[in-house]
């Protein structure tokens, strides 16, 4: 899930974590060629993708006789979740 450019340069690649301040934190990517942070990111991403599909699953499962302390606790992971995947796909636009 990177943001290469077209002819296979080098790119800035919007990583899955934040930077130390809290900001977006980015390393310089040769899609064609990934590094230890790219792949590390790769690993990272397809782990929030598959942890959202789980958790709507659950939430479809759950949300018929869930208790209003379940269902907090359901919003508050699928929050998380719908932001990890915004993050996502931000960086593939790039």
């Amino acid at each position: 899930m990177s943001a290469g450019s077209r002819d296979g340069a080098e790119a800035l690649r919007l990583l899955p974590w934040t930077g130390a301040s809290g900001g977006p934190a980015y390393v310089v990517a040769d899609p064609g060629r990934p590094g230890p942070v790219s792949r590390l990111a790769d690993v990272i991403e397809e782990t929030h993708l598959e942890m959202a599909a789980v958790l709507l699953g659950h939430a479809r499962e759950l949300t018929a006789e869930a208790s209003p302390v379940e269902l907090r606790h359901l919003v508050t992971e699928l929050t998380q979740a719908l932001a990890d995947t915004l993050r996502i796909a931000a960086g593939a636009r790039r």
